[in-house]
């Protein structure tokens, strides 16, 4: 599995040349694979981005996400007990973010490869990160 972060989703979709090759070589094999995923907290980002005005996928936030979801059979992965309290463990996490420390729980929880250009992340002991 293969678990993209907000930012990777919001590149692939909208601007694919800001993903590094190895990103887009890992994003390429994953659909082929059917094993891209993400967590359902990046689908909450991208709404709350899009709401402030801060990204504009030129369409509403609704539409968009599910063309995210649909155009790579992207599956989205629940916030368990599991990845919340791994998100809560300040022994892995100095990066103060919640979603962020969500993210890198699920990656954790499903063993999976995470895509990031989120370098805060790297301190994460157990996280394996592609970019």
């Amino acid at each position: 599995m293969l678990v993209l972060d907000t930012c990777a989703l919001i590149y692939d979709a909208l601007d694919p040349t800001s993903l590094s090759r190895k990103a887009v070589k890992a994003i390429e094999k994953g659909e082929e694979d059917g094993l891209l995923a993400c967590s359902d907290i990046s689908l909450w980002e991208i709404a709350m981005l899009i709401g402030k005005g801060r990204l504009d996928p030129g369409t509403d936030a609704v539409t968009f996400l599910q063309l995210i979801h649909t155009a790579r059979q992207i599956r989205v992965l629940p916030i368990t007990p599991e990845i919340a309290a791994t998100s809560a463990n300040a022994s892995l996490f100095v990066h103060g973010d919640p979603a962020d420390r969500i993210i890198a729980a699920t990656a954790i929880v499903h063993k999976a490869e995470l895509v990031t250009c989120d370098g805060h992340l790297s301190a994460v002991k157990g996280l394996r990160i592609i970019w």
